[in-house]
């Protein structure tokens, strides 16, 4: 049986903008297993981006608890929270965000050298990545002269080299034409799956959500589901 990931209970984030509150996100709570990968949906500015944020340790919320891996997130301090983002969480978002003087071997290795791993050894597991989304013949290029869904694949394979237990990935097909966005999606929920990795995925592609195991709506501040996906849609 699955061991519990993730338990989010009541979460509440609010927005003050002059003398209006926005709701964000309105007391929603959920489960995640290990291993299972999820996908929540909803329009734009429903809130998806601050419930990934919010999870990462990127932001905080106004009320409710967040657990990961048994530890309560929302009282962390801002190092404890660091240390967190660091050795528990991979991110994946809708701009690459890679390094552009680094060659994408580089990249990746760069958050393992930067959390202690020696510089060889933090370049092999990079490289192993890199050959595991299919850049093997591409170590050594810098960002500008990848294609974008390349630089989503680097982003992929930065994620993982810290070993997290969870992957949060913001729309990362979302600047992607249809081919490279369906590559990309099926490389991250792939390689989820090989290495063995929680994931919750933030899309509006129809393609890349019903990949999920399980899904979501966010809609008016409330989560909606989970829906299970077919098996037949998935990896």
């Amino acid at each position: 049986m699955s061991k519990l990931l993730v338990a989010v209970k009541d979460l509440v984030k609010d927005y003050t903008s002059g003398t209006e509150t926005l709701h964000i996100l309105r007391g929603i709570s959920f489960e995640v297993l290990q291993g299972s990968a999820v996908a929540v949906s909803g329009q734009s500015g429903s809130g998806k981006s601050t419930l990934l944020n919010i999870l990462g340790g990127l932001d905080r919320c106004d009320g409710g608890s967040v657990e990961v891996a048994g530890m309560d997130i929302t009282g962390l301090s801002e190092s404890s929270l660091s240390g967190y983002r660091r050795d528990r969480v991979g991110f994946i978002f809708q701009f690459h965000y890679l390094l552009k003087d680094f060659t994408a071997l580089e990249n990746v290795m760069l958050p393992a050298y930067i959390a202690g791993v020696k510089k060889k050894a933090a370049l092999e597991k990079a490289r192993v990545l890199l050959e595991e989304v299919r850049l093997d013949a591409r170590l050594h290029h810098f960002p500008s002269a990848l294609s974008g869904g390349e630089r989503q694949r680097v982003a992929v394979a930065r994620a993982l080299v810290n070993d997290p237990d969870l992957i949060l990935a913001d729309e990362p097909t979302g600047n992607l034409d249809p081919d490279n966005s369906a590559a990309v999606a099926e490389l991250l929920y792939v390689a989820a799956e090989k290495w063995g990795k929680t994931l919750m995925v933030v899309t509006h592609d129809e393609t890349v959500a019903r990949r999920a195991m399980y899904r979501y709506t966010l809609e008016g501040g409330v989560l909606i589901g989970p829906e299970q996906t077919p098996a037949e849609r998935r990896p």
